[in-house]
């Protein structure tokens, strides 16, 4: 199925006649698809941030709730203390384009009843990055880096017809991961176009995978393990979404990442220029940056650091633990290219995202945390020190594209784990009652269909 994100009818009848708001003109909420949201964004900053936050109100409200409750018990910290944080170190940081996006969200809700105020906003978008700075202000050595994210970029010999393939698969807690289902069309007037899949209220994708008419795509997956922040540097949400939207390059996207660069949410980004047909990796830590391409080879993420320098100074990563399933998830990802060369295309990438073989067990269909489909619920081990023994989380979405694609801006996406398999939160709950604290909003993960999606 292909979904076409038009300009159609913003918001039912208050898109048209006198009293429309020409605010929301450009804009459209489509019809729901394959368990994905499309949104389509388009004009000034203050436009879109409003159509954003008119359009996903509900959503937005619901995403708030989450946080309020995720935060305080990741953190340790009340909600005043994080709109503190937010007031203090992240939005005196936010380029003033973002600034005013984000205050036409917190506009766009309150046309619709709904009150989310300036500070409510930053701290959402700001969600993925607090943990590194109140660890950094805690003085403790614990590391801030979930692991986050499958992901492969392919190009050359490696890939059928030679030209770039990438895909990826986002790994969170199944509390906020449930609402990670919106498909972006963003339409700036400074920039280039964005089709992205992303998270109510965000004005980055947050789990980044987007394609962009500068013909790049972009993704990533977290450096697990990892400690350290700048609290003067430029959040994570405003680079990353400044990266996407400006950099016509691989060059230039690690320039905007590198610039201002906080440790926030630390990645190995993964980047394919299809116009070049060249990939690239930049590791990006706070002390150590590296950035490597190719123009015939593959990258993959499983959220190992990869420099020698950044594992020892800057993460608690256990490089010779051969349980460890970072390490577990690198050893299939290599196996799965190398048994692949010359034939990587979409077809394949949804099967290496919808992947379970456990490649430390050698066993075949044992989802667990490490499998590139992650299943942390179903692991006796949990994920330490992200997630505790069966915490509910693993793969929530799963996005693919090539080259083809990408020049017509469309990618195909999943919602859910795209091997098939449901999660019903009742059941697990009342097998694992330690989660009992999020039962109010820990919603079902049900599997939805690959679904294509257009930006035309």
């Amino acid at each position: 199925m292909l979904v076409s994100i038009m300009a159609a009818v913003a918001a039912g009848s208050l898109s048209c006649g006198p009293r429309a708001d020409q605010r929301l003109s450009g804009s459209s909420r489509g019809p729901m698809a394959g368990g994905w949201i499309p949104i389509r964004l388009q004009g000034s900053p203050a436009q879109i941030g409003f159509q954003h936050g008119y359009l996903l109100a509900g959503e937005i409200k619901d995403a708030l709730a989450v946080m309020r409750l995720m935060l305080p018990h990741d953190t340790r910290r009340g909600w005043a203390e994080l709109r503190k944080l937010a007031d203090t170190v992240f939005w005196p940081r936010v380029d003033e384009e973002y600034r005013r996006e984000i205050a036409g969200i917190a506009e766009g809700m309150a046309a619709k009843g709904i009150r989310a105020d300036i500070l409510d906003l930053v701290v959402l978008n700001a969600n993925l990055e607090i943990g590194y700075y109140t660890r950094w202000l805690d003085k403790t050595k614990a590391p801030a880096a979930p692991e986050r994210c499958s992901a492969f970029v392919a190009t050359g010999s490696w890939t059928h017809g030679g030209k770039p393939v990438i895909g990826h698969n986002n790994w969170s807690g199944y509390l906020e991961g449930a609402r990670w289902n919106v498909v972006f069309d963003v339409r700036p007037e400074k920039g280039h176009r964005m089709l992205m899949d992303g998270f109510p209220g965000l004005i980055h994708s947050g789990d980044d995978f987007g394609v962009t008419s500068a013909g790049l795509v972009i993704t990533e997956t977290t450096i697990s393990h990892f400690a350290g922040f700048d609290p003067t540097g430029i959040p994570e949400f405003v680079r990353a979404r400044k990266a996407m939207q400006y950099a016509r390059s691989i060059d230039e996207f690690a320039s905007i990442m590198r610039e201002g660069n906080n440790g926030g949410y630390a990645n190995t980004w993964l980047v394919a220029d299809m116009g070049r047909s060249e990939i690239g990796r930049l590791e990006l830590g706070l002390k150590h940056v590296t950035l490597d391409r190719t123009s015939d080879g593959y990258f993959v993420g499983a959220n190992f650091p990869i420099d020698p320098g950044l594992t020892a100074e800057e993460t608690d990563f256990k490089a010779d633990e051969a349980t460890e399933g970072t390490l577990v998830r690198r050893a299939r990802w290599e196996q799965l290219m190398a048994e692949s060369k010359g034939r990587i295309d979409v077809a394949a990438g949804k099967l290496f995202l919808a992947d379970h073989y456990d490649a430390h067990d050698k066993k075949a269909d044992s989802p667990s945390e490490r499998t590139l489909c992650g299943h942390v619920d179903l692991s006796p081990r949990g994920m330490k020190p992200w997630q505790e023994e069966f915490g509910p989380a693993g793969t929530v979405q799963a996005k693919v594209t090539d080259a083809a694609m990408a020049a017509r801006m469309e990618i195909e996406a999943a919602v859910g784990h795209p091997c098939g398999l449901g999660f019903g939160s009742r059941e697990h709950l009342q097998r694992h009652p330690q989660f009992g604290w999020q039962k109010h909003l820990l919603k079902d993960l049900p599997s939805g269909p690959w679904t294509r999606f257009a930006a035309p």
